[in-house]
Protein backbone atom coordinates (compact mmCIF):
# COMPACT_ATOMS: atom_id res chain seq x y z
CA UNK A 1 0.00 0.00 0.00
CA UNK A 2 1.15 3.39 -0.88
CA UNK A 3 1.96 5.32 2.15
CA UNK A 4 2.56 8.89 0.63
CA UNK A 5 0.98 10.04 -2.52
CA UNK A 6 1.52 13.52 -3.80
CA UNK A 7 -2.64 14.93 -4.64
CA UNK A 8 -4.08 17.88 -6.57
CA UNK A 9 -7.05 18.90 -5.97
CA UNK A 10 -9.87 21.87 -7.61
CA UNK A 11 -10.79 25.28 -4.89
CA UNK A 12 -12.10 27.76 -6.84
CA UNK A 13 -10.79 26.87 -10.31
CA UNK A 14 -7.65 27.27 -8.66
CA UNK A 15 -4.73 23.41 -9.19
CA UNK A 16 -3.69 22.82 -5.02
CA UNK A 17 -1.19 20.32 -4.36
CA UNK A 18 -0.74 18.22 -1.31
CA UNK A 19 0.64 15.49 -0.06
CA UNK A 20 -1.45 12.80 1.76
CA UNK A 21 0.63 10.31 4.32
CA UNK A 22 -1.24 7.41 4.90
CA UNK A 23 -0.87 4.83 7.23
CA UNK A 24 -0.99 0.97 6.79
CA UNK A 25 -4.25 0.69 8.04
CA UNK A 26 -7.78 0.53 5.94
CA UNK A 27 -9.84 3.20 5.84
CA UNK A 28 -8.00 5.52 8.31
CA UNK A 29 -9.38 8.94 9.97
CA UNK A 30 -7.40 11.56 8.41
CA UNK A 31 -6.43 14.88 9.81
CA UNK A 32 -6.38 18.57 7.08
CA UNK A 33 -3.31 20.99 7.70
CA UNK A 34 -3.04 24.34 7.26
CA UNK A 35 0.48 26.19 7.06
CA UNK A 36 1.26 29.68 8.23
CA UNK A 37 0.67 32.89 5.85
CA UNK A 38 4.03 33.00 4.32
CA UNK A 39 4.74 29.23 4.66
CA UNK A 40 4.08 26.02 2.40
CA UNK A 41 2.61 22.34 2.73
CA UNK A 42 6.68 21.06 3.24
CA UNK A 43 6.81 23.37 6.58
CA UNK A 44 8.70 21.08 9.07
CA UNK A 45 6.45 20.99 11.46
CA UNK A 46 3.61 19.56 9.15
CA UNK A 47 6.02 16.88 7.89
CA UNK A 48 6.57 15.32 10.98
CA UNK A 49 3.47 15.53 12.38
CA UNK A 50 2.25 13.76 9.81
CA UNK A 51 5.32 11.29 10.83
CA UNK A 52 4.08 10.94 13.74
CA UNK A 53 0.52 10.58 13.59
CA UNK A 54 0.73 7.76 10.45
CA UNK A 55 2.51 5.77 13.29
CA UNK A 56 -0.92 5.73 15.22
CA UNK A 57 -3.00 5.05 12.38
CA UNK A 58 -3.88 8.58 11.41
CA UNK A 59 -3.43 10.19 7.76
CA UNK A 60 -2.40 13.71 7.23
CA UNK A 61 -3.23 16.24 3.96
CA UNK A 62 -0.70 19.25 3.96
CA UNK A 63 -1.04 21.01 1.02
CA UNK A 64 0.25 24.45 -0.24
CA UNK A 65 -2.63 27.42 -0.25
CA UNK A 66 -3.45 28.96 -3.12
CA UNK A 67 -0.95 30.91 -4.40
CA UNK A 68 2.04 29.15 -1.93
CA UNK A 69 4.43 26.20 -3.23
CA UNK A 70 3.40 24.49 -5.79
CA UNK A 71 -0.23 25.03 -6.76
CA UNK A 72 -1.49 27.77 -8.88
CA UNK A 73 -1.77 31.67 -7.90
CA UNK A 74 -0.06 34.78 -7.89
CA UNK A 75 0.10 35.30 -3.89
CA UNK A 76 -0.46 38.97 -3.97
CA UNK A 77 -3.82 38.24 -5.85
CA UNK A 78 -5.43 35.75 -4.00
CA UNK A 79 -3.99 34.93 -0.53
CA UNK A 80 -6.90 35.53 1.93
CA UNK A 81 -8.92 34.37 4.73
CA UNK A 82 -11.85 33.32 3.03
CA UNK A 83 -9.73 31.42 0.20
CA UNK A 84 -8.00 29.59 2.85
CA UNK A 85 -10.77 28.45 4.49
CA UNK A 86 -12.20 27.38 1.04
CA UNK A 87 -9.38 25.49 0.00
CA UNK A 88 -9.52 23.57 3.55
CA UNK A 89 -13.39 22.61 2.95
CA UNK A 90 -12.33 21.71 -0.15
CA UNK A 91 -9.30 19.45 0.90
CA UNK A 92 -11.64 17.60 3.26
CA UNK A 93 -14.40 16.84 0.24
CA UNK A 94 -11.44 15.46 -1.99
CA UNK A 95 -10.24 13.56 0.94
CA UNK A 96 -13.88 12.27 2.10
CA UNK A 97 -14.83 11.08 -1.72
CA UNK A 98 -11.34 9.26 -1.55
CA UNK A 99 -12.42 5.04 -0.99
CA UNK A 100 -9.42 4.80 1.10
CA UNK A 101 -9.96 7.04 3.83
CA UNK A 102 -12.53 6.92 5.95
CA UNK A 103 -12.38 7.30 9.49
CA UNK A 104 -13.16 10.62 11.26
CA UNK A 105 -11.57 14.26 9.94
CA UNK A 106 -9.32 16.61 12.03
CA UNK A 107 -7.94 19.71 11.11
CA UNK A 108 -3.79 21.37 12.50
CA UNK A 109 -3.21 24.87 11.85
CA UNK A 110 -0.22 27.25 12.44
CA UNK A 111 -0.28 30.99 13.00
CA UNK A 112 -2.87 31.99 9.88
CA UNK A 113 -3.39 28.48 9.47
CA UNK A 114 -4.46 28.56 12.86
CA UNK A 115 -6.89 31.14 12.39
CA UNK A 116 -8.45 29.38 8.69
CA UNK A 117 -8.90 26.04 11.00
CA UNK A 118 -11.05 28.42 13.40
CA UNK A 119 -12.75 29.64 10.17
CA UNK A 120 -13.55 26.17 8.98
CA UNK A 121 -14.34 24.25 11.84
CA UNK A 122 -17.69 25.25 12.19
CA UNK A 123 -18.88 24.44 8.90
CA UNK A 124 -17.76 21.18 8.84
CA UNK A 125 -17.68 17.73 10.70
CA UNK A 126 -14.52 18.04 12.28
CA UNK A 127 -13.92 15.46 15.01
CA UNK A 128 -10.67 17.27 16.64
CA UNK A 129 -8.65 20.36 16.25
CA UNK A 130 -4.96 21.61 17.10
CA UNK A 131 -3.78 25.26 16.36
CA UNK A 132 -0.69 26.89 17.41
CA UNK A 133 -0.45 30.36 17.61
CA UNK A 134 -3.69 31.31 15.88
CA UNK A 135 -4.93 34.99 15.86
CA UNK A 136 -8.83 35.09 16.55
CA UNK A 137 -8.51 38.97 14.82
CA UNK A 138 -6.54 40.81 12.45
CA UNK A 139 -9.10 43.63 12.75
CA UNK A 140 -7.74 46.86 11.05
CA UNK A 141 -4.83 47.40 8.16
CA UNK A 142 -2.35 48.77 10.79
CA UNK A 143 -2.11 45.01 13.37
CA UNK A 144 -2.26 43.14 10.35
CA UNK A 145 0.91 45.13 9.06
CA UNK A 146 2.08 45.00 13.00
CA UNK A 147 2.31 41.46 13.44
CA UNK A 148 3.70 40.49 9.85
CA UNK A 149 6.62 43.31 10.74
CA UNK A 150 7.34 41.71 13.70
CA UNK A 151 7.39 38.55 12.49
CA UNK A 152 10.25 38.99 10.29
CA UNK A 153 8.19 38.28 6.46
CA UNK A 154 6.41 39.94 4.11
CA UNK A 155 8.50 42.68 3.57
CA UNK A 156 7.67 43.21 -0.12
CA UNK A 157 3.67 43.40 0.61
CA UNK A 158 2.26 46.90 0.65
CA UNK A 159 -0.85 48.00 2.69
CA UNK A 160 -3.42 47.47 0.34
CA UNK A 161 -2.71 43.51 0.64
CA UNK A 162 -3.06 43.64 4.25
CA UNK A 163 -6.15 45.86 3.95
CA UNK A 164 -8.08 43.83 1.12
CA UNK A 165 -6.95 40.49 2.67
CA UNK A 166 -6.08 40.25 6.59
CA UNK A 167 -8.73 42.13 7.94
CA UNK A 168 -10.45 39.62 9.66
CA UNK A 169 -12.03 38.77 13.33
CA UNK A 170 -12.65 35.51 14.04
CA UNK A 171 -14.13 36.13 17.89
CA UNK A 172 -18.59 35.19 16.82
CA UNK A 173 -17.04 32.03 15.50
CA UNK A 174 -15.15 30.69 18.69
CA UNK A 175 -18.33 29.39 20.58
CA UNK A 176 -18.63 26.89 17.95
CA UNK A 177 -15.63 25.33 18.20
CA UNK A 178 -15.06 22.22 20.55
CA UNK A 179 -12.50 18.88 20.55
CA UNK A 180 -9.79 21.59 20.26
CA UNK A 181 -6.08 21.93 21.71
CA UNK A 182 -5.21 25.11 21.86
CA UNK A 183 -0.91 26.08 22.17
CA UNK A 184 0.63 29.14 22.01
CA UNK A 185 4.11 30.79 23.24
CA UNK A 186 3.86 32.63 26.09
CA UNK A 187 6.49 35.60 24.58
CA UNK A 188 5.09 35.73 20.98
CA UNK A 189 5.90 38.57 19.60
CA UNK A 190 3.85 37.89 16.66
CA UNK A 191 0.71 36.96 17.98
CA UNK A 192 0.11 37.96 21.40
CA UNK A 193 -0.70 34.54 23.70
CA UNK A 194 -4.55 36.61 24.77
CA UNK A 195 -5.52 34.93 21.64
CA UNK A 196 -5.03 31.57 23.06
CA UNK A 197 -6.93 32.69 26.27
CA UNK A 198 -9.58 33.98 24.19
CA UNK A 199 -10.18 31.57 22.32
CA UNK A 200 -9.85 28.92 24.95
CA UNK A 201 -12.30 30.51 27.59
CA UNK A 202 -15.10 30.82 24.33
CA UNK A 203 -14.91 27.50 23.37
CA UNK A 204 -17.14 24.32 23.61
CA UNK A 205 -15.55 21.30 25.55
CA UNK A 206 -13.66 19.49 25.26
CA UNK A 207 -11.08 22.08 24.62
CA UNK A 208 -7.56 22.48 26.52
CA UNK A 209 -4.84 25.17 26.44
CA UNK A 210 -1.00 25.00 26.44
CA UNK A 211 0.64 27.85 27.44
CA UNK A 212 4.31 27.56 26.22
CA UNK A 213 6.32 29.73 29.35
CA UNK A 214 9.16 31.72 26.92
CA UNK A 215 7.73 30.11 23.71
CA UNK A 216 8.11 32.21 20.69
CA UNK A 217 5.96 32.55 17.31
CA UNK A 218 8.04 30.09 15.84
CA UNK A 219 8.13 27.09 18.43
CA UNK A 220 12.14 27.35 18.26
CA UNK A 221 12.89 25.99 21.80
CA UNK A 222 13.25 21.88 20.99
CA UNK A 223 11.72 21.63 24.29
CA UNK A 224 8.41 22.94 23.04
CA UNK A 225 8.19 21.87 19.51
CA UNK A 226 8.49 17.92 21.94
CA UNK A 227 5.89 19.00 23.97
CA UNK A 228 3.71 20.19 20.78
CA UNK A 229 4.26 16.94 18.72
CA UNK A 230 3.05 15.00 22.14
CA UNK A 231 0.45 17.01 22.44
CA UNK A 232 -1.04 17.47 19.47
CA UNK A 233 -0.81 13.45 18.72
CA UNK A 234 -2.42 12.31 22.05
CA UNK A 235 -5.13 14.98 21.45
CA UNK A 236 -5.35 13.36 17.54
CA UNK A 237 -5.16 9.94 19.06
CA UNK A 238 -7.76 10.49 21.96
CA UNK A 239 -10.76 11.68 19.34
CA UNK A 240 -9.85 9.91 16.14
CA UNK A 241 -9.27 6.56 16.66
Amino acid sequence: MIDCETLWFASDGFRLRGVLHRPLTERPPVVVGSHGLFSGGDSPKQIALAEKLKTLGIAFFRFDHRGCGKSEGGFNDVASLEGRRRDVMNAVRMLNDRSDIGGPVGLFGSSMGGAVCLSAAPLLPIAAMVVIAAPVRMASDGEAMAAIERSGEGSTIDSAFYRRNLAFDLSDRLSALHHILILHGEADAVIPAANAREIHQNAGEPKRLILQQGGDHRVSDPEHQREFMAEATAWFARYLT
